[in-house]
């Protein structure tokens, strides 16, 4: 179920009903993983997100240590919150996170009492805010019982510190687990955000958006085009400027292989037929799969235009969805 606001800003967006909340988040999220901290240049971090907002973006996705340095693009977005959107915060979506590593010491990660109720309060901090929409739990820890990360959300949430609970990167097992606590407790689970893309099926394959969906769940997928495969970034190898290109980060050289490029190839000629871009068929593949929110990372207001055309994808045939499915299983 959609719905589209007469707002000229807002008329630029579709937004969808997150789960069985009345919460509606955009079809396009805004993540803030890369090129918004201390180490990046402000001007290029707000302009991007204001280019966001003015298209209809409502959300935007932080963590605990988003950066470079951990933090800092906490300390980015609430300078542009409170400067450029002083008179908009009811109208945006603020998420953060915590649980992976953050400061030092034994409390600094994992998925504690301790270490979810301090971070929460240093978030907030950096974001002057008194309280974020969606705060997630960012992984699952195997060393803290469940029900003690789960009282923490509940905690979190019965004190108005964070108006929705979300979880991230758990497995369909874990999901399932942690779902029933919190529905024992009363807190509903609003949202889950999982790594997902044509190239990174787990959450399809492993029955994890089935049991969101039976659950009144939502979900958000990030890393949709697969940190730039699914684009035509790396069809004419790897640049020297790409995230392949580095020593470190998630995408190393040996994932641009010839199988992979023959795929790309492949799935950029689906695209052409349909007078788009592979990225903008990758990520309107996602909505296709019935995920609610696709985070999308950028570098540039260049490169976040270029995602918003996802918005004008047309629908798929059932031999369009026959065909990538060939190519992906070849």
């Amino acid at each position: 179920m959609t719905y589209m606001p007469l707002d000229d800003r807002y008329s630029r967006m579709k937004y969808a009903y997150c789960g069985n909340s009345g919460l509606q988040l955009p079809k396009l999220s805004l993540g803030l993983w890369h090129n918004f901290g201390g180490v990046d240049a402000f001007e290029n971090a707000k302009s991007m997100l204001l280019h966001a907002f003015d298209n209809g973006i409502t959300h935007f996705d932080l963590a605990n240590n988003y950066g470079p340095p951990a933090g800092s693009a906490e300390i980015t977005f609430g300078q542009v919150l409170h400067k450029e959107f002083a008179h908009h915060r009811d109208e945006l979506i603020i998420s953060t996170k915590a649980g992976y590593w953050m400061w030092n010491g034994p409390y600094g990660d994992g998925g504690s009492k301790k270490y979810l109720v301090s971070s929460l309060d240093q978030s907030l901090q950096r974001l002057k805010l008194d309280y974020v929409d969606i705060y997630y739990h960012h992984r699952f820890d195997p060393h803290t019982p469940l029900e003690e990360t789960a009282s923490a959300l509940e905690l979190l949430y019965k004190q108005g510190k964070a108006l929705y609970i979300g979880i991230s990167n758990y497995s369909t097992e874990q999901t399932n687990a942690m779902l029933r606590l919190l529905q024992q407790k009363h807190v509903p689970c609003l949202i889950h955000q999982c790594k997902y893309s044509m190239f990174h099926r787990e959450p399809e394959t492993s029955g994890l958006l089935q049991i969101l969906s039976e659950n009144g769940v939502g979900s958000i997928a990030f890393s949709p085009l697969a940190q730039g495969l699914l684009t035509d970034r790396y069809s004419m190898g790897i640049p020297k400027d790409s995230r392949a290109a580095k020593s470190h980060g998630f995408l190393q050289s040996g994932d641009v292989n010839d199988a992979v490029l023959q795929k790309v190839a492949a799935l950029q000629s689906i695209a052409l037929q349909r007078n788009q871009s592979l990225a903008e068929m990758a990520i309107a593949w996602i909505w296709e799969k019935g995920v609610t929110s696709v985070l999308i990372g950028a570098s540039s207001v260049n490169q976040l235009q270029t995602n918003l055309k996802a918005l004008a994808s047309p629908a798929f045939s059932s031999d369009e969805m026959n065909r990538i499915e060939q190519v992906l299983h070849s």
